[in-house]
């Protein structure tokens, strides 16, 4: 029938389904078959066709018919992927009730009342009663789980056909679908031939799976610590296509080329299908990864990803523990290139505008690289082995920088913050951050000429600074990513120098060391970074020395910072007098280094009128964050208890983020953390150094800084600095509350993504809220 023929037949049934007073019963089949037999009608037909109205009107006035219809579009997935989709009629008939269930389910997960509904038991369809299984029920949701994945590997639907012996198609049971992975890579070498439908058909599958685990995204925050039944069971071992599933959509993601031949504007001239599947691989791949692994036996660890040689049990979720066994350097090679070269795509420049496709979910990337890096630390310490971490490094710095004003883009701030929190707990990245930065990508911040080092310093000062006002809570994290790699950085630009002295003028304002009791953290971090380049990198670093040393009065402000009430109030005063904003100390401190840094004010990027946005939860503290560890002489880490932490002094777990602004005992709080400033090795320095470079002045005549940072790069302190400190190293370390974050800015990425059609748009999820910016 033609196009038109067929939308006016589905809507008749589809109005038939919400006016019908009686239910309609399982058995008529001509009744349900319009659904889906001789239907051919997109994704977007589909949810045209069936309003959001006529769906929640059904469910309220005639719940067994939309229960009966859920049965029957389940049953014939099942029942086709039983037959492996042998002609043409089958195949639309089992993309027609994928599309059908994909606009359906949403409005079932958001009635509480309606969402064990799929975990019911019924009778199981598509087998008979005397081929082996145990009972004849089963849930509806382990029916139509199992048949997604059957008919993810069914061969002329969505994977190629092997040959084919004369008796006819074999049974799609006893396929191997190891076979059948969809690209080389991690535990597969051959390379399947491209063909577009069976792409096409893949990422319907995949959008209905994405949305049977949506079912998380109807649960309140406070519900999420139940395991999603959904995951738990597509990821179990029985999901017997869960090892090549994992490797069919690991691969996919990272063998993705969205530039192609190189041919300019192939994109505007081409469907892009394998990008659409590429995608929805990686969303269903990190949802997924998101439940925990569940490993009692500590055995089996160094098994390759090709052998499905695990025992598998309900609580486990297979896809984790793949992800943490795969230990080839042939596959991190591949994996670390190919993230790296994807994360890299929106960087590209062209000659011709606009002529290269840009991939749209990179962060979906950035999830990806931190459950990679956080599953699997043999991952890790490959990443960190050799200088291609700064090839995953620098876009994350571009997106930080890009993003930082963008209200919409908060998330994105925080998971690249969160991963560089995560690498800088290894030695390893501090010293690869000493490579200079040559390669240049278009960013907004000062130039310069150094080292990656410098870039960090440079774009984290200019995230602080000028970024939106909701990223001040990472402000603690960046400043301990500087922390930890700062005893590694062996010379820093004059620029990053400059920027760190201009923090640390901005966090000792009085003002704003008085407004909040844990506003002090952030001086702490900053003179921590200063005595640890002092007392490890003082050869190389005469640039930050000589910073020091002109802004000298900072230090002995900070020394001599006073503690009474009046001046507490005084300084608070100040504050409200100024009716100051989140960047108005910035604008009001005075710093020499603006104008020749080319450092502008604060602009809020401009976002299009009515874009969504997706919100996130309040992420903990940095000290439920992260672990400190002493490093020793051999390069070993030591677990220290946070309280004997003494020289960070930050005493987070005793202080909260009250910002009263007057207190009978405020003036005995700044008393108790101003006598832990750790300033002597600072002022050692001073009172060594000054002298010299003073005298130099006056004998020699000096006005030239040249001369002076001559003098002190050949200096020394040898002898003269009290003795060194021990290098302390603050670790990322799961927490629940990260997790929950996770989450919601996961599922926050997918539901603003799917706007055409709109699987989620409209209905009422509960894990996180939809504004409009």
């Amino acid at each position: 029938m033609g196009n038109s023929d067929s939308k006016l037949h589905f809507r008749k049934a589809v109005i038939q389904l919400t006016t019908k007073t009686q239910p309609v019963e399982a058995s008529e089949d001509v009744f349900w078959d319009q659904f889906w037999t001789d239907v051919n009608l997109t994704a977007q037909d589909i949810f045209t066709l069936v309003p959001a109205a006529e769906i929640r009107a059904v469910r309220e006035e005639s719940p067994s018919n939309l229960a009966t219809l859920c049965y029957k579009a389940v049953e014939r997935l099942v029942l086709n992927a039983d037959s492996g989709c042998v002609c043409e009629r089958d195949r639309q008939a089992v993309l027609s009730c994928t599309r059908l269930l994909t606009r359906i389910l949403p409005y079932i997960f958001e009635d509480p009342d309606w969402r064990g509904f799929f975990w019911s038991t019924v009778p199981k369809v598509g087998k008979s009663l005397d081929e082996g299984d145990d009972g004849s029920t089963r849930p509806l949701a382990e029916s139509l789980l199992t048949a997604i994945s059957d008919l993810l590997f069914c061969p002329d639907f969505t994977v190629e056909s092997h040959s084919r012996t004369s008796d006819g198609p074999c049974d799609i049971q006893s396929i191997d679908s190891c076979e059948f992975i969809w690209e080389a890579g991690v535990g597969f070498a051959q390379t399947p031939p491209l063909n577009h439908t069976h792409d096409s058909n893949r990422a319907e599958l995949l959008k209905l799976l994405l949305t049977c685990f949506s079912e998380e995204m109807y649960q309140s925050p406070s519900d999420t610590h139940i395991p999603n039944p959904w995951v738990s069971f597509f990821s179990s071992g029985e999901n017997r296509h869960a090892l090549p599933l994992f490797t069919s959509l690991l691969n996919v993601v990272c063998a993705y080329d969205p530039v192609g031949y190189g041919i300019p504007y192939n994109h505007l001239m081409f469907s892009d299908q394998r990008g659409v599947l590429a995608e929805l691989a990686l969303q269903t791949l990190i949802v997924s990864l998101e439940q925990e692994l569940v490993d009692h036996s500590k055995t089996s660890t160094n098994l390759s990803t090709n052998t499905d040689t695990c025992s598998a049990t309900r609580g486990e979720n297979l896809f984790v523990n793949y992800l943490s066994r795969i230990h080839r350097e042939e596959d991190f090679h591949f994996i670390l290139r190919e993230i790296g070269r994807l994360l890299n795509n929106p960087l590209l420049q062209t000659y011709l505008p606009h002529s290269c496709k840009k991939i749209t979910f990179h962060q979906e990337l950035l999830v990806l690289l931190w459950k990679l890096c956080d599953l699997n630390k043999k991952f890790l310490f490959y990443v960190l082995k050799s200088s291609d971490v700064l090839d995953i490094l620098v876009p994350i710095l571009f997106y930080l920088s890009d993003c930082r004003a963008n209200q919409s883009c908060v998330g994105l701030v925080h998971i690249g913050v969160f991963i560089l929190l995560l690498l800088s707990g290894e030695r390893n990245f501090g010293v690869r951050l000493n490579k200079p930065y040559s390669v240049r990508v278009p960013m907004d911040i000062s130039v310069f000429a150094g080292t990656h080092a410098d870039l960090l310093i440079v774009v984290f000062h200019k995230i602080i600074t000028s970024g939106h006002q909701r990223l001040q809570p990472l402000y603690d994290c960046m400043l301990t990513i500087i922390v930890n790699v700062s005893p590694y950085l062996k010379s820093l630009s004059m620029v990053a120098a400059n920027k760190l002295l201009h923090l640390l003028e901005v966090f000792s304002s009085p003002w704003f060391l008085f407004c909040s009791p844990v506003n002090h953290h952030l001086v702490f971090f900053l003179l921590e970074v200063f005595n640890n380049i002092i007392q490890y990198q003082f050869d190389g670093n005469f640039n930050l020395v000589y910073g020091i040393i002109r802004k000298r009065n900072l230090f002995h402000q900070l020394a001599n910072l006073p503690t009474d009430v009046n001046s507490i109030q005084k300084a608070l005063q100040k504050k409200r007098s100024s009716n100051s904003t989140h960047n108005a100390v910035f604008m009001e401190t005075n710093n020499p280094y603006n104008t020749a840094c080319s450092e502008g004010p604060y602009k809020t990027t401009p976002v299009q009128t009515g874009t969504l946005n997706a919100s996130l939860k309040a992420m903990p503290r940095i000290d439920k964050l992260t672990e400190t560890s002493q490093v020793s002489e051999d390069g070993a880490t030591l677990l220290l208890q946070q309280s004997d932490s003494t020289h960070s002094q930050s005493d987070h777990s005793s202080e909260t983020q009250d910002t009263r602004e007057s207190s009978s005992g405020e003036d005995d709080q700044v008393l108790s953390w101003k006598s832990k400033l750790p300033l002597q090795t600072i002022m050692r320095l001073l009172q060594v150094l000054v002298p010299q470079v003073e005298k130099i002045c006056i004998d020699k005549g000096l006005t030239d800084e040249s001369e002076i940072l001559k003098f002190l790069q050949h200096g020394t302190l040898v002898g003269l600095l009290p003795v060194p400190h021990p290098i302390l190293i603050r670790k990322y370390q799961a927490n629940e509350g990260t997790a929950l974050w996770f989450r919601t800015y996961m599922w926050g990425i997918i539901y603003l993504r799917y706007v055409d059609p709109p699987v989620w748009y409209d209905t009422d999820v509960k894990l996180f809220e939809i504004q409009r910016i």
